[in-house]
């Protein structure tokens, strides 16, 4: 029987977010520490998405979105709005800054917002790389289309296909779209993997998937998914890591890296995101 996690769900001043990864039951799936999905929600006018200028280290994060656009900058001096199917790719590494807000543009009507943010924890060696970004649009990410299913690699590899995304580590990240009756093997060429059912009805071996829901696969299976009408899904996993220390927006390998970091947000020592003024101050706890 596949291991559950059912997220919890945060409520983001009437905006919800449901937070699968970290769990008490599970932390991480593969390279994987934060899996939180958004929406789907409708913005009314005069309102949007609005994260402030807030810091990150050791990690890498992923931002896929099927409805609606977030404008990304960040303290190198990226900025760029993310659209369906595209992919943002920051790695905070030794540190990076960023916000993430609805362009201006689209307040002036409802509009919408539905995806996924992920972190993706960075190999210990690698853990204080140089920050950077990368944003590849939908067109450059590879696809294949077969027997009523239709896969993008997001990052990563899988299903024969590679991500251009610059992963650090075996990453697994497979957006799965499929029509009613159509089926897909999921191969075992990965050690951890999870399935997490976004829309529609699926079964996987003939038990009915738990919609919102992470289920983490055997390791070495080779179970088939069956659509119940459409269905979205993603599959995601990969290569562990080993045990991560996530607090806030720190990820890393040890307590005294997170202490760190703290100490270096509460004292200004990041770097400024250009065009900012505000930013998101330490929490209390």
């Amino acid at each position: 029987m596949p291991e559950i996690i059912n997220p919890r769900e945060h409520d983001l001043g009437g905006f919800k977010v449901r937070r699968a990864l970290p769990h008490a039951s599970r932390r991480r799936i593969g390279p994987f520490v934060f899996f939180d999905h958004m929406g789907p929600h409708t913005f009314p006018p005069g309102e949007g998405i609005a994260v402030r200028p807030h810091p990150h280290i050791g990690l890498a994060t992923v931002t896929w979105l099927w409805e609606g656009c977030i404008r990304h900058r960040d303290s190198l001096g990226s900025v760029q709005d993310i659209q369906p199917g595209d992919v943002n790719w920051m790695i905070a590494g030794s540190g990076i800054v960023h916000s993430e807000r609805s362009p201006e543009s689209l307040q002036d009507h409802a509009h919408p917002i539905h995806g996924l943010q992920t972190w993706i924890a960075l190999p210990v060696e690698q853990a204080e790389m140089a920050p950077a970004f990368e944003h590849h649009s939908a067109s450059s990410l590879p696809r294949l289309v077969r027997d009523g299913v239709d896969l993008t690699c997001v990052a990563g590899h899988g299903f024969g296909m590679r991500s251009p995304v610059s992963v650090q580590s075996d990453t697994l990240y497979v957006a799965i779209e499929m029509q009613d009756g159509a089926d897909l093997e999921i191969p075992p060429e990965h050690v951890e993997r999870a399935l997490y059912l976004v829309e529609g009805e699926a079964e996987l071996d003939g038990m009915p998937l738990p919609p919102w829901a992470l289920v983490v696969l055997d390791e070495g299976s080779l179970p088939r998914l069956r659509a119940q009408g459409r269905a979205r899904l993603m599959l995601c996993g990969g290569a562990p890591l080993g045990p991560r220390f996530v607090w806030w927006n720190f990820v890393a390998s040890s307590r005294e890296r997170i202490e760190q970091a703290k100490q270096d947000w509460a004292e200004g020592r990041f770097a400024k995101v250009p065009g900012e003024s505000e930013f998101i101050p330490l929490p209390e706890r």
